[in-house]
């Protein structure tokens, strides 16, 4: 297997780091950290899945970066809250270290800190690159605000999915909802929240739980919606065990793992809505028009029906899950 960009910047001496805590933000669970000391390492991540994957894996997890030696900033692919990052570890440490892949826009990352910083080092390996420079203040515009309501009405901050407009598809399956909905209701994949508004608004609803995985999004979902009959997990929503089974769920799920289009992520989140439903429970799903989703539903619902859409999206009704 072929060295990392981190392990050759290490191996190579062309990265030398301090002694000292060494902090990654918001590293994938599978980011090669073979290079550097065990012990100095901390995670900091905010993506459920990860979090919980460092956190097996025995290293020590926070959502928050501390002062450290070194930070690490893994770019994600969302360009105002890898600014925002590096900004934070310009703040808390005395090296900053940026590594991601060029369909992640590391490259632009790259650029912008060069014409504020002149000529930085840098190595481009396996479609990334990798580059660092002592920390200064230079980015301090780039820090990202607290959550903020935009036109819409709704609290968003850069890095949550739909920052600062309501997505066509979830405003779609809102309009799509029948009148009147299951008591003990889920939204699988909840964000920062707009499909709790409509789903309280139904007749029948008497609990509404929440699963977001990204801790972005939840920091916005508590701010939007305070209705007493909604609870927030900060959770897998694939994973998600649930103290009692569901009546219904909604649910927009995602289909990218960093660029790539992956609908084995809209898989999983159909057999987990399955799985959480009672054997009478309803499932009101939206999903992009090209994601070939029905051969799962069918799999894993007796009935299934598309209930709605346009030319970018469809709407799925479906029920009597099967075990």
């Amino acid at each position: 297997m072929s060295q990392s960009r981190l392990s050759t910047a290490l191996d190579d001496g062309l990265l030398v780091v301090p002694d000292g805590k060494i902090a990654i933000m918001r590293p994938s669970a599978t980011y090669d950290v073979s290079g550097l000391e065990r012990d100095a390492v901390q995670i900091v991540h905010g993506f459920y899945p990860d979090y919980t994957a460092w956190e097996n894996a025995g290293y020590p997890v926070s959502q928050e970066l501390g002062k450290v030696a070194v930070a690490i900033v893994v770019v994600p692919r969302a360009k105002a809250l890898a600014r925002a990052m590096v900004a934070k570890a310009c703040e808390m440490a005395d090296v900053v270290v940026v590594d991601g892949q060029k369909t992640d826009g590391v490259d632009s990352v790259f650029k912008e800190c060069r014409k504020r910083l002149g000529a930085l080092p840098s190595i481009t390996k396996g479609h990334g690159r990798i580059f660092w420079f002592a920390a200064t203040d230079a980015f301090a515009d780039w820090a990202a605000p607290p959550p903020e309501k935009g036109e819409h009405e709704y609290f968003t901050t850069a890095g949550v999915f739909s920052d600062g407009a309501i997505d066509v598809g979830s405003a779609l399956l809102a309009a799509a909802l029948p009148t009147k909905l299951p008591a003990r209701v889920a939204d699988l994949g909840a964000g920062w929240g707009y499909l709790a508004g409509p789903v309280l608004e139904r007749a029948g609803v008497q609990s509404l739980d929440m699963i977001e995985a990204e801790a972005l999004s939840v920091a916005c979902a508590k701010m939007n919606v305070t209705d007493p009959r909604a609870t927030l997990h900060w959770a897998d929503a694939t994973q998600f065990q649930p103290d009692a089974a569901y009546d219904g769920v909604v649910m927009n799920p995602p289909f990218h793992t960093g660029r790539a289009s992956d609908p084995s992520l809209g898989r999983a989140f159909i057999q987990s809505a399955a799985r959480m439903l009672a054997p009478h429970g309803k499932l009101w799903m939206v999903a992009n028009r090209h994601l070939p989703y029905e051969t799962t539903l069918s799999e894993c619902f007796r009935n299934v029906d598309m209930i709605g859409g346009n030319g970018a999206f469809k709407i799925f009704h479906a029920n009597r899950p099967l075990r």
